[in-house]
């Protein structure tokens, strides 16, 4: 009976789950299908399965990289608006699948905690954004300066309060339910949340950050799934049996040229290259600087065993097409291990897509599984190898300081700089 039991199991299930088998119900989720409108339904009908399915990725692909231009070009507000209305859908499907999965219909206060816990955690990072990057207007205004200076301690006390909420809501029949589900929350603000404001610091970091990463994942898609397509025999990964080698070759050659001309286009305007910095005269974002050398055409030897294939010795390129290299070459080969991520948690709970928002596509989820991956890459590789101390950061924080305190960094300063001999060759000149 015992071997029995276990072969009717379903994959990664114990001994330990027969309490909450009752809980999570015997019968699988239904799988998700795309909800695809009927006018697609009427113009295609007469193509096979394969090449319907081709015809609707390709149109709904083609309208969601228009809504990307549009939305580039209303600006950094609007940006910032889109990143967290996707944020909140994506949190919504992990949570709705969840919900489904587990059939927690009867838990007390799952979805109303699970929401206020995303509330709490977005009111950290907002806290802790709006803090570093609009400092004196922070400063400026009396509630935000106060709202500022014990942010974090609001913070903890918010997420201490639905803590509580938690274990007060916990009922003798639902005990491992519901630890479960708060496990669940939990990851889903860490995979969703944490991510979608690094996306926002990228973007402060400079338009182009948000841009080039994010377009060559996209590419990185499109020609993966192409060169599949058309010339796909090999498989893959089990996770995924209809990703094949051939997509994963041709969409990785294809995303690196891609990411090189994107960053020579790009790296010609300021309103790409300068970071994003709040006017505090004109109470709106800026994008105008001189350009940083990152964004200034060089001039490179290229090595004596390519000279005589291409025909030339030198070339001149930005730097930033280097680091768009390491970009396009992580949404190319590390990028996709978001989607294959995605594809297993799937699995495991026996769905198809997501939800079923885009049509051909699935859910949001579906689309931005690579994205976050990308988002947190760009993060840590701005701050290791691209960003240095800002010093219009620093003089504003000096500002804010007492008289006294302002004098005695400028006095240690000045002995510091007395010390190098660089005032003295200053005040010589």
């Amino acid at each position: 009976l015992q071997e029995s039991e276990s072969e009717n199991r379903l994959d990664g299930e114990t001994a330990s789950d027969s309490e909450s088998k009752s809980d999570f119900g015997g019968s699988p989720p239904v799988p998700t299908s795309d909800d695809t409108p009927e006018v697609l339904n009427r113009a295609l009908s007469n193509l096979s399965s394969r090449w319907k399915n081709w015809w609707v990725r390709g149109i709904l692909t083609l309208a969601m990289i228009t809504f990307f231009f549009i939305i580039i070009y209303l600006g950094p507000m609007v940006l910032m608006t889109i990143v967290m209305c996707v944020q909140i859908k994506c949190f919504h499907e992990i949570i709705t699948i969840g919900y489904n999965v587990y059939h927690s219909y009867d838990l007390p206060w799952f979805r109303t905690l699970s929401w206020y816990f995303l509330l709490c955690v977005n009111y950290f990072f907002y806290g802790e954004t709006v803090t570093d990057y609009f400092f004196t207007l922070v400063q400026r205004e009396e509630p935000l300066r106060i709202l500022s200076k014990y942010h974090r301690f609001i913070s903890f006390a918010l997420y201490l309060t639905g803590f509580c909420m938690f274990v007060l809501s916990l009922v003798k029949k639902h005990y491992r339910l519901q630890f479960y589900m708060f496990g669940w929350t939990h990851v889903t603000l860490l995979i969703v949340v944490t991510q979608s404001h690094l996306i926002i610091h990228n973007l402060f970091e400079g338009m182009i950050w948000f841009i080039v990463p994010i377009s060559c994942v996209i590419c990185n898609d499109i020609m993966a799934y192409m060169f599949g397509f058309f010339f796909g025999r090999t498989p893959l990964i089990k996770l995924s049996p209809k990703k094949t080698w051939e997509g994963f070759i041709g969409g990785f050659f294809s995303t690196v040229l891609f990411g090189l001309l994107l960053s020579y286009v790009m790296s010609g305007y300021r309103c790409f290259t300068c970071p994003v910095e709040f006017n505090n005269d004109t109470n709106s974002f800026t994008m105008d600087c001189e350009p940083a050398e990152l964004f200034q055409l060089q001039e490179y030897n290229i090595p004596v065993v390519l000279q005589s294939v291409v025909g030339w010795k030198t070339v001149r390129m930005y730097p930033f097409q280097i680091h768009s290299i390491a970009l396009s070459t992580f949404a190319s080969l590390i990028g996709p291990f978001g989607g294959f991520f995605a594809s297993g948690f799937k699995r495991a709970f026996k769905i198809k897509d997501f939800a079923n928002t885009i049509p051909g596509h699935g859910g949001i989820m579906d689309r931005f599984d690579c994205q976050y991956l990308m988002a947190t890459f760009v993060n840590v590789y701005i701050a290791s190898f691209i960003r240095g101390p800002n010093p219009s950061k620093l003089i504003q924080q000096f500002l804010t300081l007492r008289p006294d305190q302002q004098l005695h960094i400028f006095n240690t300063l000045k002995a510091h700089l007395v010390d190098r001999g660089i005032l003295g060759s200053l005040e010589d000149a």
